[in-house]
């Protein structure tokens, strides 16, 4: 057996330390962050959207108060006209 060969082998691959380069002098590096305008414009429109309840009351009483009553009727004719455009648009 032939120690001498595996030795040449061996230094073939060898591994060689890294040396990393160290800073000689401090540098100062800041993040940043820049947001386009039409991400600004997201923001805005996602801050309006939090800031408005889910249900318009304006409009939700006046129904709320006729249905008490008695006196809200729907269009049978109008809501069939508007329930089959409807599934014509889902096709």
């Amino acid at each position: 057996m032939r120690i001498e060969a595996y030795s040449q082998v061996q230094q073939l691959y060898k591994s060689q330390k890294i040396v990393k380069n160290q800073p000689t002098g401090t540098v100062n590096r800041t993040d940043q962050l820049q947001i386009s305008s039409f991400g600004r414009d997201i923001q805005t429109a996602k801050a309006a959207l939090a800031s408005t309840p889910d249900i318009r009351q304006d409009i939700t009483s006046q129904i709320k108060t006729k249905i008490d009553n008695g006196t809200y009727k729907v269009d049978t004719a109008d809501f069939a006209d508007k329930l089959l455009q409807k599934f014509e648009e889902t096709r």
